[in-house]
């Protein structure tokens, strides 16, 4: 079983958004492969118009360019993006969006795919955090077996 095999059978019931492209970064790409359920529901699409689509699909009026170069930039590079984006749902709707993506390597150190983690976040009242997000919490809080593995993986916090 492949890296990208366990990832997708793993991710299916996760409650993270959790999508997996191919490497090319330059537009038209990159292509995603693979969405959980979760991402559907987040991006507020069916899971058969989103596989083979680019995930430039969710930009709009608001995505801020200097963020998206900030990804751009780290996919380049082979780095881990950790960040947050305002993003647009299939209705039209903006949401803020926290994602952490990552190189997918091959035993021999080349990167496979991408993969990336999102969950919506909400901008953070009253005295700021002292957690990773910072100015920002998630929507949702779940304690699902995978929502522990990814903390063990550090997701979502700065490393």
């Amino acid at each position: 079983m492949t890296v990208l095999e366990v990832i997708c059978a793993l991710a299916h019931d996760a409650t993270v958004g959790i999508v997996v492209t191919d490497t090319l970064i330059e537009a038209p790409g990159p292509t995603i492969f693979y969405a959980n359920p979760a991402f559907g529901r987040l991006v507020g699409r069916d899971l058969n118009d989103i596989v083979g689509q680019c995930p430039r699909f969710m930009h709009g009026k608001e995505t801020r360019q200097e963020t998206l170069d900030t990804f751009r930039r780290a996919l380049t590079a082979g780095e881990r993006f950790h960040g947050f984006l305002t993003n647009y749902r299939a209705d039209g709707t903006k949401y803020r969006v926290e994602i952490d993506c990552r190189p997918l390597r091959a035993a021999d150190g080349r990167i496979e795919n991408f993969v990336a983690f999102e969950r919506e976040v909400v901008r953070r009242i009253g005295r700021p955090a002292t957690s990773a997000t910072g100015r920002y919490e998630p929507t949702s809080v779940s304690n699902d077996s995978l929502t522990v593995a990814l903390r063990a993986l550090a997701v979502f916090e700065h490393v």
